[in-house]
């Protein structure tokens, strides 16, 4: 019993976050203008309510993530669609070495079409590596550059083993939550969506752990949260907290053997399936919907980037760490499929190939692409050690010129502007952007909030392709500087993320001070004249104020 009591305590936990996330903000405050509308948006709707009727060209966004559910209600009319691909004839009709991608490529998934989901850490990566090397030696006899070797294996074996300690009986615990709440469900012969309050306020059992399971549950559906978006909450921690045991901190478990590269060879490039949504494309189509949900019909979401967005979906993130070498292959596939922004929504603590990443990396800066990157939501301070990919290149001084990197914010304009979760720095951050609460498309026609600088990245993302669809002879670099100047600064003393107690002014947090905004980049965009004068012409003549 008492193996429960602690469980309902993680419970009770739950509970409180499904009653607190009930709140008055609407679900498109994202969109909306804090002057006109009375919430820190990306002032989406007000931007292209202002360029409506103007000349604009079509823009590929490439969204490298977990993947899309490309026949999503809301994103389908907005998938890019590779036209020199003929569907299903299983030939490489482009001579791009992949075979079919017809809306984006998978790198984590095998050529029989079987995907990776769940992927290890990179940390316990490394381990394996130094495993094979050290394991059963004597830190006697070894080199100077051995031993260090060895003693780095040794912190990650004690990392790792101090972690499956610390995983074990929370996903136990959350295990027997899901039991009890799933024994309740039967006993009513209801599901999950079917419950109401008034259900769990008047159920009976015999079983005094489904009671007390109750009890929890009827405090928190009678405080105005809804049982259905409980079990979902319950359903994901238990998977989280079962995940990272079982996969991600599991040393012998091998994922890798699915896509059949060999993960050593960092020249390999063609490999992988062209099932760009995978198991599990929660994740990636958040993101999607927030670049270019579709405008206009009626549901779902309105996407930052406007009509003539295309989304190409390039799955690289497993449920887990991502490896440098997909990440750095997704980047040139972008590259070379005519992506013109590519949303990185990812971010690992070690990069032990970093330098393939940043030859990516410039390889899409010298084809004038920008590439927008989450800030990661640890509530610290970023550097350049602790939080990969980054713009600094390996062993240099000099950051690339087509990357932004984005902190989250809140839709309250006051102390909790800065979301608690959101990493910042006034040097290695550029600008925030809405990443809290916010409403997006995921699969099967479904939409949620998610909280996170995933989600904030592509608000600025949207805001990028936005730009380059009606202003193409803009560069990327010219992009990034204006969508940086056109900032909105904010002069308000914020919690610091991640410090409780703490305040600190929000200028402090990144280096513009303040919060993307499409009306005020595409205002100050009017005014720049763009350096790709082979496409001048190309700007309607009513966005030239220069």
């Amino acid at each position: 019993m008492r193996g429960l009591i602690l469980a309902v305590s993680l419970l009770t936990t739950l509970c409180l976050t499904a009653q607190t996330a009930v709140t008055e903000t609407p679900n498109n405050w994202w969109d909306l203008d804090r002057t006109d509308d009375n919430f820190p948006g990306v002032s989406a709707d007000k931007a292209i309510a202002y360029l409506t009727g103007k000349k604009a060209e079509p823009v590929v966004v490439a969204v490298i993530d977990s993947g899309v559910d490309i026949e999503h209600e809301d994103l389908s009319d907005v998938i890019w669609t590779n036209e020199d691909e003929i569907p299903g004839n299983g030939m490489d009709d482009d001579k791009n070495g992949y075979v079919d991608d017809v809306h984006g490529w998978n790198f984590i998934g095998g050529a029989d079409g079987q995907n990776v989901n769940y992927e290890n850490l990179e940390v316990v990566r490394l381990y394996n590596q130094l495993k094979a090397k050290y394991n059963n030696r004597n830190r006697e006899g070894l080199s100077k550059k051995e031993r260090a070797e060895y003693d780095q294996y040794l912190a990650y074996k004690e990392e790792i083993e101090a972690k499956q300690k610390e995983l074990g009986p929370t996903a136990q615990q959350y295990g027997m939550i899901k039991e009890a709440v799933d024994n309740m469900l039967q006993e009513m012969d209801k599901s999950a969506d079917e419950v109401t309050a008034q259900d769990v306020a008047s159920f009976e059992s015999d079983d005094p752990g489904i009671l007390m399971v109750k009890n929890v549950v009827a405090s928190a559906t009678a405080g105005g949260g809804s049982f259905a978006e409980l079990y979902e909450q319950l359903e994901g921690a238990m998977e989280y907290f079962d995940g990272q045991l079982k996969y991600n901190y599991n040393p012998d478990y091998d994922a890798r053997s699915i896509v059949g590269d060999d993960p050593n060879n960092l020249s390999e490039r063609y490999y992988g399936n062209n099932d760009v949504e995978g198991p599990d494309a929660a994740h990636g189509t958040h993101v999607a919907g927030i670049i270019a949900g579709e405008r206009g019909n009626d549901i779902g979401v309105n996407g930052v980037g406007g009509s003539n967005v295309r989304i190409m979906s390039v799955r690289t993130v497993p449920n887990g760490d991502e490896r440098d070498k997909d990440v750095a292959n997704a980047i040139r596939y972008a590259v070379d499929n005519g992506a013109k922004v590519i949303n990185m929504s990812f971010g690992k603590g070690q990069s032990p190939y970093k330098k393939e990443v940043d030859a990516a990396m410039k390889y899409a800066e010298k084809n004038d692409v920008l590439m927008v990157h989450a800030a990661g939501n640890d509530g610290k301070l970023l550097d350049l050690t602790n939080n990969f990919p980054n713009d600094t290149y390996q062993g240099k001084k000099r950051t690339g010129k087509t990357w932004i990197e984005v902190g989250a914010a809140s839709s309250d304009y006051g102390p909790a502007l800065a979301a608690p979760f959101s990493n910042y720095n006034k040097k290695y951050v550029d600008v925030f952007a809405p990443g809290e609460q916010i409403y997006s498309t995921i699969p099967d026609d479904k939409y949620a909030k998610f909280d996170g600088t995933s989600m904030a990245a592509p608000m600025v993302s949207g805001i990028a392709a936005l730009l380059r669809s009606y202003f193409p002879d803009l560069k990327a670099q010219q992009v990034k500087e204006i969508i940086e100047e056109s900032a909105l600064p904010v002069n308000l003393d914020v919690n610091r993320p991640g410090a409780e107690g703490e305040t600190v002014n929000f200028s402090e947090l990144s280096a513009t001070g303040g919060l993307a905004n499409a009306y005020t980049a595409v205002k100050l965009a009017e005014r720049i004249k763009g350096k790709n004068k082979r496409l001048r012409d190309e700007r309607d003549e009513s966005l030239r104020q220069f």
